[in-house]
């Protein structure tokens, strides 16, 4: 194993996780839903909790293991969860309640994120993460560079993609679609960009202006 395989896989395993997600997590892998890994949770709670984030927004619920990391950085967040699967919605309000978060503190909507999000108002939210539909991935941020208040972060799970985007011989749709998505970000003055290694890639996007 590498020098960097050894620092991605002491930096994935060194996060201890709230017993509270770790029973999500679990739940979710019976499920067959892969949730975020537990460093990129841990990044996702520090990043509200710096920004101190009051107006979060995710696209893709899964059960709940985003979520709780989002909301356990920022204890005065609210969090707005879209997803296409209902059932998925009904464990997530389970597993929030489970983990002592009050219901007035989240809000889900049922739906097509495609859909949904053309009809959400513009520079709203301090946080918003995509981890939903990775084929999409662009037109998901399209949508929450709009989304997000000017200051205001995009993150962006799984955005080095199973290893595949950083091997430019790797063509296929999802890969080619992140390495598009990062170059042509690192290029733009309109926001300012970092890219986290820590388990599949967490792209940090803050949106400039005033």
């Amino acid at each position: 194993m590498s020098d960097h395989d050894l620092n991605w896989k002491f930096a994935d395993e060194t996060v201890v996780e709230p017993e509270a997600i770790a029973r999500v997590r679990q739940q979710s892998l019976e499920l067959g839903i892969e949730p975020v890994s537990p460093a990129v949770g841990a990044q996702l709670s520090v990043l509200t909790g710096v920004g101190r984030a009051t107006s979060i927004i995710e696209i893709g619920t899964g059960v709940g293991v985003s979520g709780l990391w989002l909301l356990a950085g920022s204890r005065n967040a609210h969090l707005t969860s879209i997803d296409s699967e209902a059932e998925y919605h009904q464990h997530a309000r389970e597993n929030f309640a489970d983990a002592g978060v009050a219901p007035t503190r989240t809000r889900f909507i049922a739906g097509r994120a495609g859909e949904v999000l053309p009809r959400m108002n513009e520079n709203s939210y301090d946080v918003v993460l995509v981890d939903a539909d990775p084929e999409s991935a662009i037109e998901y941020v399209e949508h929450a560079l709009r989304l997000a208040m000017p200051g205001g972060a995009v993150l962006v799970a799984r955005a080095l993609w199973k290893g595949r985007v950083a091997d430019p011989a790797r063509r296929d749709p999802v890969a080619s679609g992140f390495r598009t998505l990062i170059s042509e970000l690192a290029g733009s003055n309109a926001v300012a960009t970092s890219l986290s290694p820590a388990g599949e890639g967490l792209l940090q996007i803050v949106k400039l202006g005033s």
